[in-house]
């Protein structure tokens, strides 16, 4: 942990510098939230509980003053959250045993908007990855890789989102999105030393998936994923930081997810 407050302070003390040819301030920028809120209308898995949130009390209390609070009940797997090995791995690692390095670092997005225009079923490739390169430079390695297919946009519309309102086995069967082929995940993981991938889709995996390979292939190698990430038609190609920051449950394969960006000036 030490190391990367260092890494963060190197980054602020030296203000601004040249990178790729552009004059980049890491200490100066905004912070942006790639969160959808948690509540009960929030996207899950059609065979998950959907997110529950109960008051408790709120009001003024018999002693005068105000009080709120709530209970909250949820699947670790929906709206935006983390996905630690131990989803797909038997072995893996569970949230509390990933360390906080893991979860920060300096990210890219790469987006495939375009080509999921003309198929909703589209696989991510290594193509994809190698057309970014051409523009932007090689994936450094530890890199946060987030995959921006531009359903972030129907996120408010399920049925446009997921491919089907239904729950169950019968909705899973009717899944459709888009998603990371495995082939390009091992790829991101042998060739760039990728740290985490993310994306904008409720799956990593694409929604006719029945095996869940991209999952396994990710997992088996240590390499975690974030899933329903907002807002990444606001991020650039590369040069911002991330911070992904899960709840800490113990022996947990996945979590509630807040994921922060910091996109300094150019």
């Amino acid at each position: 942990m030490r190391k990367h407050y260092i890494i963060i302070l190197c980054l602020i003390a030296a203000g601004c510098g040249n990178i790729s040819n552009k004059q980049i301030c890491w200490d100066r920028g905004q912070w942006l939230d790639l969160t959808w809120d948690f509540e009960k209308s929030t996207v899950y898995w059609p065979t998950n509980v959907t997110f529950i949130h109960d008051t408790v009390t709120f009001g003024i209390n018999d002693k005068g003053y105000f009080y709120s609070s709530f209970l909250y009940a949820a699947e670790e797997h929906g709206g935006t959250h983390f996905d630690a090995p131990l989803h797909f791995a038997e072995n893996g690692r569970s949230i509390e045993q990933i360390l906080p390095e893991e979860f920060t670092g300096e990210g890219i997005c790469v987006d495939v908007s375009d080509k999921v225009l003309a198929d909703r079923d589209y696989l991510i490739t290594s193509e994809d990855f190698l057309g970014w390169e051409k523009t932007h430079g090689t994936i450094p390695a530890q890199t946060i890789v987030l995959l921006r297919t531009g359903f972030g946009q129907y996120w408010n519309d399920p049925l446009q989102y997921t491919g089907t309102l239904k729950t169950g086995s019968e909705g899973v069967g009717e899944l459709h999105f888009p998603g990371l082929d495995p082939e390009a995940a091992l790829w991101l993981i042998e060739e760039r030393n990728v740290k985490a991938v993310g994306i904008d889709t409720p799956s990593i995996d694409y929604g006719q998936s029945a095996d869940f390979l991209t999952h396994r292939t990710l997992f088996s190698h240590n390499v975690t994923a974030y899933e329903n990430v907002a807002h990444l038609q606001s991020v650039p190609a590369r040069n911002f930081y991330v911070v992904a920051a899960p709840m800490k449950i113990k022996g947990g394969s996945g979590a509630p997810l807040r994921l922060l960006v910091w996109i300094p000036e150019v």
